[in-house]
């Protein structure tokens, strides 16, 4: 296989608006976008089964919650929080909450959490956390790190440190060492130095490398006061079950922690939750009397509907049955690595990944198989609608001249 040069994917695709999708003055043909919109969702599925570079999970229906899309759903504040409009779901939030904060080792009781529009906002309500509690300090970050740490950093006012990652993806805790090191000797705070943010990264975007939050912890110390955030959206269900049992949670010394919900346990809306150590947090206080709801969440509004869908995915696992799934799924990644070793295209793995990396393959491939790329490189992610079948047909095309 020839690898594809770096400026091949500089410039994205444009989307195309097509005439018929315009909104004009007048209604439309309520049947006939009906039937559009049928044929969207049909097409949609019927590429599921080849959107291999990417996160998600495709395998759900949750077609039995149909009737609640005839009602507007509002989470206003925070989950165990009563509201004036009283249109919620906030008891189901409470229940994703409390299940994702025992799989990320804690106590529910000494956590809070709700849930997100996803991993950014977790990341965001993280390290505006770690700011009132350390004002002066630097967030510190691998260059593996998801691309929402710079952003959230920059919103926040925060100056973000980059540092090199070893060559399995992990953030290299030296560095870490000596950049919170030197930071204290330049900006030091009281005496006590201006502390160090740490955002570990659980499952990195393109390895699904684990960084080792009690490492991280412990050589970031030189800078003081240390606040750790462990961004787990696409890795923390994977590590919390995974056989090497990587230090990544609350057990381990993270402070918050943001999880994807549409990602490894799937959802039809992009979701997430952040957890927080309950200490940490500031107490509840009536946001208004127009809302006459307590909020320490980011947003006002919060999407009911996706608590729903992320209560009912995890209700028919359990804890038993997520331990199952991740396990099934990583039993695919080695499967894909060995098949894919067949098949000439070098794959690596990261231990207990569901990330497989191979050679950058032709454009076609690429295209077909919906494979995520950097450079030379290109991955699979073996999340729940990846089955060995996909990975044959996969091998098959990879071997094609």
């Amino acid at each position: 296989m020839t690898a594809l040069p770096l400026t091949h994917a500089s410039v994205p695709d444009a989307v195309p608006l097509p005439p018929e999708l315009h909104i004009g003055d007048g209604p439309a043909d309520p049947a006939a976008d009906t039937a559009q919109l049928r044929d969207l969702a049909a097409a949609l599925r019927r590429e599921a089964p080849r959107v291999l570079g990417f996160p998600g999970n495709l395998d759900f229906d949750f077609s039995d919650l149909a009737p609640a899309l005839s009602v507007l759903i509002n989470n206003v504040g925070d989950p165990a929080s009563a509201d004036a409009s009283d249109v919620h779901t906030k008891a189901y939030e409470q229940a994703v909450v409390r299940f994702l904060a025992q799989t990320a080792g804690a106590d529910p009781d000494d956590v809070y959490g709700y849930v997100t529009t996803g991993g950014t906002e977790g990341i965001l309500l993280g390290l505006a956390t770690a700011r009132r509690h350390l004002p002066h300090a630097h967030v510190y970050a691998s260059d593996q790190a998801h691309y929402s740490v710079a952003k959230a950093a920059d919103l926040l006012g925060l100056t973000l440190v980059t540092l090199p990652s070893n060559d399995d993806g992990t953030l290299n805790s030296e560095s870490l060492k000596v950049a919170s090191f030197f930071h204290r000797r330049v900006r030091p705070h009281g005496g006590r130095g201006p502390g160090a943010i740490v955002v570990a990264t659980i499952g990195t975007t393109m390895r699904g490398a684990y960084d080792d939050v009690t490492e991280l912890r412990k050589w970031a110390g030189a800078a003081g006061g240390i606040y750790v955030h462990a961004d787990a959206a696409s890795g923390g269900p994977i590590a919390a079950h995974a056989p090497s049992a990587p230090r990544w949670s609350f057990a381990h010394g993270a402070d918050s922690i943001s999880i994807s919900g549409h990602k490894v346990i799937g959802a039809p809306v992009p979701c997430g939750v952040v957890l927080v150590r309950k200490n940490l947090v500031e107490e509840p206080t009536i946001a208004s009397e127009y809302t006459n709801a307590s909020a320490r969440t980011l947003g006002c509004s919060r999407s009911g509907l996706a608590a729903l869908f992320l209560w009912s995915a995890l209700r028919r696992l359990g804890h038993t049955g997520l331990r199952t799934h991740i396990l099934r799924c990583l039993e695919t990644a080695q499967y894909a690595v060995d098949q894919l070793t067949r098949a000439g295209a070098r794959p690596t793995r990261t231990t207990d990944s569901l990330t497989v990396c191979i050679d950058r393959p032709a454009e076609w491939i690429v295209r077909k198989w919906h494979l995520a790329c950097e450079g030379n490189t290109a991955h699979l992610i073996t999340v729940g609608h990846v089955t060995r079948t996909t990975i044959d047909e996969l091998c098959r095309d990879l071997r094609t001249p």
